[in-house]
């Protein structure tokens, strides 16, 4: 989109790749839409695109519907440009590879998150993991009985938070879901990724995060 540099984010691209990581997934918000021009320009950038060694998966989130959250033709282009990136995308859908459920569940705010269509057929002997954009989404009763974790995004963080205070201004209704580690019960256990792009062209307290994690069997 107009705000986040095209070379900055081909560089998180590349240091990801630097990482030679078995699963890459991204939890939304590929793009801020301004129109034809910024499919153009994602597709270009979506080349340096880090793939895992065993897969990469993506959920799209509400910037990825277009104004107002509304147009799903947008979000029909940014998955087409996903898949060509080598990321599988998943909408109200799952995969299961070596021994992983990979969930990945659409946007709340575009009022496409269906989890009922999926969650209930999940196997429950096998670990499982949920993409989900909005954090919101997890206050819901509308999970099925799914225990694990779910990896959000959503909020930037904040993206400016004063010292010892919340930060002002976040896109959620739940106000407590910032970023990082969240226990939302029933089993379930919630991480809230800062995310690298911006809406505005500051941060203050809030850096930028790729996370990393180690899957260790039980």
């Amino acid at each position: 989109g107009p705000r986040v540099d095209d070379d900055y984010v081909v560089d998180v691209f590349k240091r990801v790749s630097a990482l030679a990581p078995d699963f890459v997934v991204h939890t939304g918000d590929v793009i801020t839409y301004a129109g034809p021009r910024t499919i153009a320009q994602a597709r270009a950038v979506l080349a340096s695109y880090p793939r895992g060694r065993l897969g990469s998966f993506a959920c799209l989130g509400n910037h990825d519907y277009g104004k107002n959250w509304s147009e799903p033709a947008v979000a029909q282009q940014v998955a087409g440009l996903l898949t060509a990136a080598g990321c599988t995308v998943l909408r109200n859908q799952a995969v299961r590879i070596a021994g992983l459920q990979f969930i990945g569940l659409d946007d709340l705010w575009s009022r496409r998150f269906q989890p009922e269509r999926i969650l209930p057929g999940l196997r429950t002997d096998e670990p499982a993991l949920v993409l989900n954009h909005n954090p919101d989404a997890c206050d819901l009763p509308r999970w099925s009985g799914y225990r694990g974790w779910i990896l959000a995004g959503h909020t930037h963080g904040g993206q400016c938070k004063p010292p010892f205070l919340p930060p002002p201004l976040l896109p959620v209704r739940n106000r407590s879901y910032t970023a990082g580690e969240f226990s939302v019960g029933d089993g379930r256990k919630l991480y809230i990724n800062r995310g690298v792009g911006h809406l505005l062209r500051v941060r203050f307290n809030v850096r930028p995060e790729v996370t990393v994690f180690t899957l260790i069997a039980a």
